[in-house]
């Protein structure tokens, strides 16, 4: 891959993230509120890992599959929208915040590696977008796996500081939030989730942000 190619490729993500916070950046600084930067990183961690899984999916051919037969994917999106919806309800309902730091320092890591994971897999219109972009880059006359590679390595390496960016703006954000109550941070971290779950059920089928 010529070093010119891979530079507007790198341009063409900075711009694609330059957007307010999407679905899995609204998880990140959700979490990063309710339990700190370092704990939020199991949730980013299962975001780029559905993330990798969606670019391999779009590497041999899935893309193609979803597009013939979008109706046949659409219901995992509505179980995300659903999904969100119940974390942001039980975080609405609830009226302390001791519990779920309790649980989350209690070996739940596993939990909130499974909220980005389901999250990010929860729109399978993203392996449309992988399956749109990777080939505008790549050169057919050079081997194809190595640009692929870097290509994907690239978009995690991007996706990843972006989060870290929110997350740490979340937990800035947190310092004034639990001034006043702990029922109040998780009011707002249960909107910020209904939010989330909004966005996605606004996905069309178009390789798009996700």
């Amino acid at each position: 891959m010529a070093m010119e190619t891979y530079l507007i490729y790198l341009a063409a993500v900075a711009v694609f993230f330059a957007t307010p916070p999407d679905t899995s950046q609204l998880l990140i600084i959700s979490n990063s509120v309710r339990y700190g930067l370092k704990r939020s990183a199991y949730t980013m961690a299962g975001d780029l890992t559905a993330n990798s899984l969606q670019m391999t999916g779009a590497a041999f051919g899935l893309a193609a599959i979803i597009a013939t037969s979008a109706s046949a994917f659409v219901w995992i999106k509505w179980l995300g929208v659903a999904y969100l919806v119940w974390i942001g309800v039980q975080l609405i309902l609830s009226k302390d915040q001791t519990d779920d730091v309790a649980a989350a320092e209690s070996g739940q890591s596993f939990r909130l590696f499974r909220q980005g994971f389901v999250t990010s897999m929860a729109n399978p219109f993203a392996v449309v977008f992988f399956g749109a972009l990777f080939p505008q880059f790549i050169d057919p006359t050079s081997p194809v796996l190595p640009q692929l590679l870097i290509l994907g390595v690239t978009y995690l390496v991007v996706d990843g500081a972006i989060l870290l960016v929110w997350g740490w703006l979340g937990v800035r954000a947190a310092a004034a939030l639990r001034q006043s109550s702990f029922g109040a941070v998780n009011k707002i971290c249960g909107t910020l989730m209904i939010g989330a779950a909004a966005l996605l059920a606004s996905k069309d089928f178009q390789p798009q942000r996700y």
